[in-house]
């Protein structure tokens, strides 16, 4: 297998084709969004990773990573630094760095950030090609401005009303265990 080449999207390296590579989390591309936080993928939109979803997200207080929902495919999760609240099938439970939460397909989840500054947390899941997502409706999650509308399996539909995340790093990025 060949060494991947990594090219600067302006926000970071990101792989330009398929192979092997290596990359620092403070080089690596990332994305960064008004309302879930930002993110470092280690993929590109061209060239991702087809069995094995990969990421760190880092969430201010109050800041959600995304919108409450659930998935066809097992998750793992690990926070690394700070701390979050996972709402986890209508139940609310405060993680700190080191806290490990395994998500069995079908499990509906949404991380808050929480504490008194930004939360780093390393998130994988298992891909297929017919995965299936579902946003419900939650009251927990409302609270935190993290239910859909209305319940949809369509990501288009639940996400309409926000907008995209955008290459570039967040405002707080001097403040990352990194930096």
């Amino acid at each position: 297998m060949p060494e991947a080449r990594l090219d600067d999207s302006g926000s970071g390296l990101a792989p330009a084709g398929d192979g092997w590579f290596v990359v620092n989390v403070r080089d690596a591309e990332w994305w960064a969004s008004e309302t879930f936080g930002s993110g470092c993928g280690f993929e590109s939109r061209e060239f991702s990773f087809p069995q094995l979803g990969i990421n760190l997200s880092v969430l201010e207080p109050g800041e959600p990573n995304c919108l409450y929902h659930s998935e066809s495919q097992q998750e793992a999760f690990l926070v690394l630094s700070g701390e979050c609240r996972v709402l986890v099938d209508g139940v609310e439970r405060l993680l700190r760095p080191w806290d490990f939460f395994h998500c069995p397909a079908g499990t509906e989840h949404v991380f808050v950030g929480a504490g008194d500054g930004p939360c780093v947390i390393l998130m994988v899941g298992a891909r297929s090609e017919d995965e299936q997502l579902l946003y419900p409706e939650s009251e927990l999650a409302a609270r935190y401005g993290a239910s859909a509308e209305k319940e949809t399996p369509d990501p288009k539909q639940a996400y309409a009303r926000f907008e995209r995340p955008q290459r570039g790093r967040p405002s707080y990025w001097d403040r990352l265990p990194w930096a």
